[in-house]
């Protein structure tokens, strides 16, 4: 039964990952920034796994020996790796693809640069924090290994008390109003307004970058010994130019310091820096506002066809989308019809009111975790009720 499970949750683990991926991901992020991400978000959802297997573990007495070391050696593997990718692996990384220098060394030595003066200012306030303790409580013998575990317990515990009592409220309040179209509508004309200000002042940005660049590049002669990094600006530059043809520098501006990029070599990755931050951020803002803007014109199109649905004779008719043809476009009109008018807005309210009970749920569980001999969690009757069920006890879990 524990194969059927592992069979079930794994492929669902991993699928949880790769879409994740597909969604956020841009275009042009590279395999080993994906792979990387990827492997530490399976990390973290690898807690759909390990969770119900460790229950089960526990809870069954005839589950011993190979199958607990197996599960505490998958526990080990998960924590470590999280911990290594928390503090070593995506920091490092994510400052080397940060940085704009023009080799591997360079932009590797700025990352660890950057990390280190934040580890060290972090390592220097705990170091603190231990001192103090130890001056207010001096007959204290206990191991900082103790302490430090602790400490770290408590951060996650008190941050994941935040999220979740964040999360209980909102998510299934935020299904609940989306589900009603006019108040929908009313979030969506905020969004697109608001993201259409964040857009403008982005391409303002994109746009000085690239004023800047191409002044910078006009004034270099060809001996400069700069020269070189130049030319990987300007074919960095061109190639955005030629990925995004729709885009048109307007308004660039000079700031104050913004000639002084051509002192040395670190002005230089400096202003490769500033082009790409600009680039991806007028890209994710442009992303963001057409994402808004699609949705409300869907959005328009469903409230017109709910209020047209006698005179189109329930067939959905979108005013961006070319008219379905061939013998089935009728009905898969009529089943998009259904689905966009009626099943979903219905199965929004549904989804709400389960995810409201189960918030529910929790809080009552929470609440009486303390009394003895009062059991009022849901969760630990289901658990108890199941028995020796392994398959529906993994599910439950």
């Amino acid at each position: 039964m524990m194969l059927v499970f592992y069979l079930i949750s794994l492929p669902l683990t991993m699928g949880m990952v790769i879409l994740t991926l597909r969604y956020f991901a841009g275009p042009a992020v590279p395999i080993h920034v994906l792979l990387t991400v990827g492997y530490t978000w399976f990390c973290s959802f690898s807690i759909i796994i390990l969770v119900p297997a460790d229950i089960w573990t526990v809870i069954s007495l005839t589950m011993v020996g190979h199958s607990s070391k197996a599960i505490s050696l998958f526990w080990s593997l998960t924590y470590w790796s999280t911990f290594l990718l928390t503090w070593v692996v995506v920091p490092t990384l994510q400052g080397y693809e940060d940085a704009g220098d023009f080799t591997m060394a360079e932009r590797l030595k700025t990352s660890v640069h950057a990390n280190l003066v934040f580890h060290l200012c972090v390592g220097s306030l705990g170091l603190v924090g231990v001192i103090l303790f130890i001056i207010f409580r001096r007959n204290w013998s206990g191991g900082i290994l103790g302490f430090a575990m602790a400490c770290s317990n408590t951060f996650g515990l008190v941050t994941g008390a935040f999220l979740l009592g964040f999360g209980l409220s909102e998510i299934p309040k935020g299904i609940w109003k989306n589900a009603d179209w006019s108040t929908r509508q009313k979030v969506l004309s905020h969004k697109v307004a608001k993201m259409a200000v964040k857009l403008d002042g982005a391409h303002q940005e994109f746009s000085n970058a690239i004023v800047v660049t191409q002044a910078t590049s006009s004034q270099m002669t060809k001996r400069d010994p700069l020269r070189p990094y130049m030319n990987i600006i300007d074919s960095m530059l061109e190639k955005m130019l030629k990925e995004d043809s729709s885009f048109k520098p307007q308004g660039g501006r000079f700031g104050e310091n913004d000639m002084d990029y051509d002192t040395d070599e670190k002005s230089m990755a400096s202003l490769r820096r500033r082009l790409r931050i600009a680039r991806d951020q007028y890209c994710r803002y442009r992303s963001e506002y057409m994402s808004f803007v699609l949705e409300a014109l869907e959005l328009e199109d469903t409230i017109k066809n709910y209020e047209r649905r006698d005179a189109t004779g329930w067939k959905f008719v979108s005013s961006f989308r070319p008219v379905r043809t061939g013998k089935l476009g009728p009905y898969l009109d009529t089943t998009e019809f259904v689905w966009r008018c009626i099943l979903r807005k219905q199965l929004q309210k549904l989804l709400a009111v389960i995810l409201g009970c189960m918030s529910a749920a929790i809080l009552l569980a929470e609440a009486t975790i303390l009394p003895r001999g009062v059991d009022l969690s849901l969760f630990s009757i289901l658990i108890n009720s199941v028995g020796r069920q392994e398959l529906v006890g993994q599910v439950i879990y």
